[in-house]
């Protein structure tokens, strides 16, 4: 009895080693089997991405900003002396003229230098009228002085002749004689002094004169330039437009050049367009634009590249060719398009999410007669706002998902529902 028993427990252990190694081997089959199956096709509903199809024509490269108008003629008001804001008469929108007052300043320390100005203009002209005076005089005095002189001359000469005969007679001595002679002399210098003294009095008055009206002069302008100063304490349009904005307020310092307000003339708008510097480069003085003011489209040009950059972007201005439409003003945001060029025939497909210039790019590309895509590699070229030029990996009439498709980058294929 015991011998049996040990014979059917081995028999027992055999068979389950080996329902074990059938268990594992079924395992390692199916394992290696589910390993060499491919990931299962995802499906994509058809509404939810963004097709394309494959064509060829013409294409125009455009770049597109965005602006705002700006009048072509602005002044921009400032202030012309130091003052405080006492009044402004008009407001922002009015319609003003050349002679408008925009803002009334106070200073009074210029008021005073003005008036200390006109005084001393007033004073100058007085000391010159004085000074006209003593001149005179002072001719009057030496035409006196050399008529006294004359005299005196004359009459020494008529002595000294006389005793000159009286002396040949005998009658007076030679010394009396010599000494009237020398004094006679003597008188004939100074006659001589005086003469040349009344000849240049002409000069001297004329030079004194001159310097006395020059002083007087640059007075006047000191007082003219601080008058103009004090009038300027009236800041005025300077055109015929309209007022688009006042900068300061009534009780507000200003100081020489702070700008106080902007005028405008209404009318003759253009538009500065922001093109990102990346696009810029092709834009070229000339070029059409289409302007879309949201009330109208309007045709353009471009008539200046800013030569600077400002936070990734270059302005540009647009001079239309065309009158705007009604409710076209100042400050209006507008919508641009500048044509760079127009290629002939060529290959183009709607711009893709991620399609830049003269890249490569992989997009999925719709089987005909199927509804499956599969992943293709597309070499584009030159791109346009809407539009971009494919160089290679498709052909006219080919079907592609232009949408972000880059949660399926993992598959090759998907299946369209």
């Amino acid at each position: 009895m015991d011998f049996k028993r040990a014979g059917y427990a081995r028999k027992k252990r055999i068979k389950q080693a080996a329902f074990l190694v059938l268990v594992l081997f079924f395992l390692v089959v199916v394992t290696w089997g589910f390993s060499r199956l491919e990931p299962a096709i995802p499906s994509v509903a058809t509404a939810s991405v963004w097709l394309g199809e494959v064509k060829r024509g013409p294409m125009v490269i455009e770049v597109r900003g965005t602006g705002t108008l700006v009048p072509e003629e602005i002044r921009w008001i400032t202030a012309v002396t130091n003052g405080r804001i006492e009044e402004i008469p008009v407001l922002p929108g009015s319609v003003v003229e050349a002679d408008t007052i925009l803002a009334e300043l106070d200073d009074p320390s210029l008021e005073r230098e003005a008036l200390d100005a006109e005084l001393q203009v007033k004073k100058a002209v007085a000391e010159l009228e004085n000074l006209k005076v003593e001149i005179e005089n002072l001719e009057l005095e030496l035409r006196a002085q050399a008529a006294s002189i004359h005299a005196d001359y004359q009459q020494t000469r008529m002595e000294a002749d006389r005793y000159e005969e009286l002396a040949g007679d005998g009658l007076i001595s030679d010394l009396d004689l010599r000494v009237l002679q020398i004094t006679a002399d003597e008188l004939q210098k100074r006659l001589e002094l005086e003469r040349q003294r009344l000849e240049i009095s002409p000069r001297s008055r004329a030079a004194k004169i001159s310097a006395k009206e020059a002083e007087i002069e640059q007075l006047r302008g000191l007082f003219k330039l601080l008058g103009e100063q004090v009038g300027r304490l009236r800041v005025r349009a300077g055109i015929n437009g309209v007022l688009q904005e006042i900068k300061v307020e009534v009780g507000q310092r200003v100081q020489a050049g702070d700008i106080l307000g902007k005028v405008a003339v209404p009318g003759r708008l253009k538009a500065e367009l922001k093109i990102p510097e990346t696009q810029v480069k092709d834009v070229r003085l000339g070029q059409p634009a289409i302007i879309d003011t949201r009330s109208g489209v309007v045709s353009g040009k471009v008539v200046r590249i800013d030569p600077a950059a400002k936070e990734g972007s270059v302005t540009v201005d647009i001079a239309f060719t065309e009158p705007l439409p009604e409710g076209a003003r100042p400050d209006q945001n507008v919508d641009g398009t500048i044509q760079i060029e127009e290629l002939e025939d060529v290959l183009k497909i709607r711009r893709p999410v991620f399609g830049q210039t003269n890249s490569t790019i992989k997009l999925f590309k719709l089987l005909k007669g199927t509804d499956e895509a599969v992943l293709v590699s597309i070499q584009l070229g030159r791109s346009s706002v809407t539009t971009v030029q494919v160089l290679e990996g498709l052909k006219e009439g080919d079907r592609v998902i232009l949408s972000d498709s880059s949660e399926w980058d993992e598959f090759e294929r998907i299946k369209l529902n």
